[in-house]
């Protein structure tokens, strides 16, 4: 599938999940959210307007400000997706669940928020707003997008204290937890990498395997033993979470006395991995 129509097709499903996540259990239990959606919803509770209408324009805004800070492909898929979100708060306006309990609320709502947002900037897109600003301080700082967000939405509780009472407020705050951890596993726990150090007495033979049996690519650096002194060959190689079991053994048929460290890989860019548009 042609990679544009396939983001393209994401950024809808991720819009529609936000957006039903939003009207039939945010709205529904009365609670606040984050972002430019919590202030659409602030101003649903004092004005009657309804969400679908001032997120669109409150999204508008903030993408005329933030656009020269995203890749023009990422700025039209954050377009797409304010534009569908919008529609999609309309269409799904009716929908409402009473659990009785908004604790549940909270934690369905935040799914559902975080499922969508992680799907839309999975295809490399934002939801607007807030996320505009979030995508920008991950660029620019050590904060990812997930936490980045989190931070400004909690600013946007706080104005919504003039709406709701504090116990929904502090409610709404466990939904946006719940709603973070959610996102941030859909950005990096789909995205899972591992890297690994090998040291081997047959360098060739264990780059050679993992090159035509495993796929992937190694780069060989140059190391020294500390008490040896003897000059070694280190191999260095980025794999998917599920090469893992296949890739140790082959390593170990190879050179069984192999030393070999995996190490947690958050973030690969380019050569066959995701590409940070």
């Amino acid at each position: 599938m042609n990679k544009t129509l396939r983001d393209l097709i994401l950024v809808m499903i991720g819009a529609f999940i936000f957006s039903a996540g939003v009207n039939t259990f945010i709205i529904s239990g009365e609670l606040g959210e984050g972002g430019v959606t919590g202030l659409a919803i602030t101003l649903y509770y004092a004005f009657g307007i309804s969400p679908a209408i001032s997120n669109f324009v409150l999204n508008a805004i903030l993408i005329i400000i933030g656009y020269k800070y995203l890749s023009k492909r990422s700025m039209y898929l954050t377009i797409f997706a304010t534009v569908l979100m919008s529609i999609f708060l309309k269409l799904t306006e009716t929908w409402h669940v009473e659990t009785g309990n908004i604790i549940v609320n909270a934690i369905f709502g935040g799914s559902c928020v975080g499922l969508g947002i992680g799907i839309i900037v999975l295809a490399g897109g934002t939801s607007g707003g807030t996320t505009i600003l979030a995508r920008i301080v991950a660029k620019n700082t050590e904060f990812n997008t997930a936490y980045a967000l989190l931070f400004f939405d909690l600013i946007v509780v706080l104005i919504s204290l003039t709406e709701i009472p504090i116990a929904k407020a502090l409610v709404t705050v466990i939904s946006l937890y719940v709603g973070t951890k959610v996102m941030d596993f859909v950005i990096e726990g789909l995205n899972t990498k591992k890297a690994m150090t090998i040291i081997s007495s047959k360098p060739d033979e264990v780059a050679k395997v993992i090159d035509t049996q495993v796929g992937r690519g190694l780069t060989i650096l140059n190391g020294r033993g500390y008490f040896s002194k003897e000059e070694k060959d280190v191999l260095y190689v980025v794999i998917t979470k599920t090469q893992i079991s296949r890739a140790k053994r082959l390593i170990r048929k190879t050179d069984q006395n192999a030393f070999l460290v995996i190490h947690d890989v958050r973030d690969v860019y380019g050569n066959g991995f995701l590409i940070d548009d």
